[in-house]
This record gives C-alpha cells, sequence and structure tokens, in this order.
C-alpha cells in the first residue's frame, strides 16, 4: 500500500492508493495550526478491515441500486443484500488498488489515480477506465471523476470523506446549510421510492442555516441548479467553514451513529437506472464522465 502527500503551505492531503482513499486533509488555521477535517484511521493497512468507507472513492455505482438493473433489454443482476446494492457491491472500487498515474508538487499540487473495472465486474458490464485527480489550491481540496467505457454501462462515482470540523465528539453544534429545497423520499431500506419531495418545513429543511442539532440524516438531497453552493457547514467551536460546489444533481448527506463526522457525497440520485425520471447514469462508448466536486475551507 501506497501513501502519497501534497502540500501547499495552506493544506496538507495525505492519499493511498488502496480505494484511492483519502486519510487525512490537514487545514491551517488562522493561527498557523493544521486541524485534520476528515475521520481517518492512523496506518493505512487498517483499511483494509474498514466497512465505513472512509475517505474511499465509491463506485462503479455510489449509493444504493436494486438487486439489478437493464440496459438496451439486457438485465444485469447484482450481488446485493435484501435486495439493496449498496457502493458498487462486495469489493467496489473503494476496496481495491488504485494505479498512481500522476504526482505534481508545487504551488498548486495533485495526484491522479486510475483504475479499470473489467466487463461484469460486481455484474456491471464494460470494460470500465476511472480516474479521480485530487488537486490542492489554497484551502480547496477539488475532486475530479473521469470515465469511459467500452460498451454501454452505467456509472456513478463519489468520494465518501466523513468531515470533522472540530474534536467535539458529535456534529451537533455544527451549523448547516442546504441550497436543497427537494429531496427523495425512501423505504425503509433506503431505496428511493421515486417520490421527490420538498424539504420545506420537513425535518430534512435546511434551507436557511441552522444546527443539526439530533436531526440524523442518511439522505438524498437534490441540488437547486441554479446555486453555486450544494452546502455549508461550520463549526463555530473551531472556526473552520466548510462549502461544498459541485456538477452533480445528488447530495448524500450522511451523519453516522457510531462517530462524529458529516459525509457530503456528491453523485447522481440514488437507482437512477431504475427511475426512468430521474437523469440517466448511463455512459457509452465514446462518451466521456466527468464529475467535479470541490471542498472549500475557510477559518476564522
Amino acid at each position: 500500500m501506497k501513501q502519497i502527500t501534497l502540500t501547499n503551505g495552506d493544506a496538507i492531503l495525505i492519499v493511498l492508493n488502496y480505494g484511492a482513499v483519502i486519510q487525512k486533509l490537514l487545514i491551517k488555521d488562522a493561527n498557523g495550526n493544521y486541524t485534520n477535517v476528515v475521520v481517518g484511521l492512523e496506518f493505512p493497512s487498517e483499511y483494509l478491515d474498514d466497512d465505513y468507507f472512509l475517505g474511499a472513492c465509491i463506485g462503479r455505482f455510489a449509493g444504493r441500486i436494486s438487486k439489478s438493473f437493464e440496459i438496451d433489454g439486457v438485465n444485469f443482476p447484482l450481488p446485493n443484500d435484501n435486495g439493496v446494492h449498496l457502493h458498487g457491491g462486495k469489493e467496489g472500487f473503494g476496496k481495491k488498488y488504485w494505479t498512481i498515474d500522476k504526482v505534481e508538487q508545487g504551488d498548486t499540487p495533485y495526484v491522479k489515480l486510475s483504475y479499470v473495472s473489467d466487463h461484469l465486474e460486481e455484474g456491471y458490464p464494460g470494460n470500465l477506465k476511472v480516474s479521480v485527480t485530487y488537486v490542492l489550491k489554497g484551502k480547496t481540496l477539488r475532486v475530479i471523476f473521469e470515465a469511459v467505457t467500452d460498451r454501454t454501462t452505467v456509472v456513478n462515482l463519489t468520494n465518501h470523506s466523513y468531515f470533522k470540523l472540530d474534536s467535539d465528539t458529535s456534529v451537533d453544534n455544527y451549523n448547516l446549510q442546504l441550497n436543497c429545497s427537494k429531496y427523495l423520499e425512501t423505504k425503509d431500506n433506503l431505496l428511493p421510492t421515486g417520490r421527490v419531495l420538498a424539504t420545506e418545513d420537513s425535518s430534512f429543511d435546511f434551507l436557511s442555516c441552522k444546527r443539526i442539532g439530533k436531526t440524523r440524516l442518511d439522505t438524498p438531497f437534490i441540488v437547486d441548479v441554479k446555486s453555486p453552493i450544494a452546502a455549508k457547514c461550520t463549526s463555530e467551536k473551531s472556526g473552520i467553514a466548510l462549502e461544498v460546489a459541485t456538477n452533480q444533481l445528488g447530495l448524500i448527506v450522511y451523519t453516522p451513529k457510531d462517530f462524529s463526522g458529516i459525509c457530503f457525497e456528491t453523485q447522481n440520485l440514488p437507482d437512477a437506472p431504475n427511475q426512468k425520471h430521474f437523469p440517466s447514469s448511463t455512459l457509452r462508448p465514446g462518451e466521456h464522465y466527468r464529475n467535479i466536486t470541490e471542498f472549500r475551507f475557510t477559518t476564522k
């Protein structure tokens, strides 16, 4: 397992070639001290037994799909647990060794990693070549996913970092704003029913900035198209603020019960291959998948 470190004076990023994992992201505060703003494990080898997808790159389809999907009249069954296929299957991209293609240091350092997913790996058609590029620019982390295929397939990629903005043992005191006026209704197994609901006046209404409190989320939101920022999260304790900007329509916000952290999974909508009125996740030969998200940090 290999470790890559990028630094630009404002931030330090440590990435593993296993799962293209973000192990650490340290942001310099106003006093010149670094704070690690992601939940991570101390030793790279610990990620081999991690079930939380800490900092991992998820694919071929992030989030949840039903037990199969259809392309051009052909059904493709997927490995599933009680009808739910999660985060790419038994060994999705977050549990694969990626190739380190390029590392560039300097004022705007970056690392590019790639992985080739073979035809019918985890049930998905097509040989898919996927890459992720992590770029540090000031206190901003830019994540760029790209993919091409030789057969028609479905693709939905995301990074699964849990952000932790201070030393508290919960995220209750974080202030959260989501520029998402709609969310997806989900079943007990968290697969979407297909219904799109308004967040206003619901328990998922974070249109105005407010404390998270005891609200726990594992919720697919729809980012308002005209909004330049999908989400903003701040800690008054540390003075660290995070803005999330993305070209993706879906935003899964997840606050786990077992530890302090919050995920902002920018991606397409869950179960999109089986919900015809959701944006298509189909990728055909000659097309280019490109998913860009920026995690922008500021400190007081």
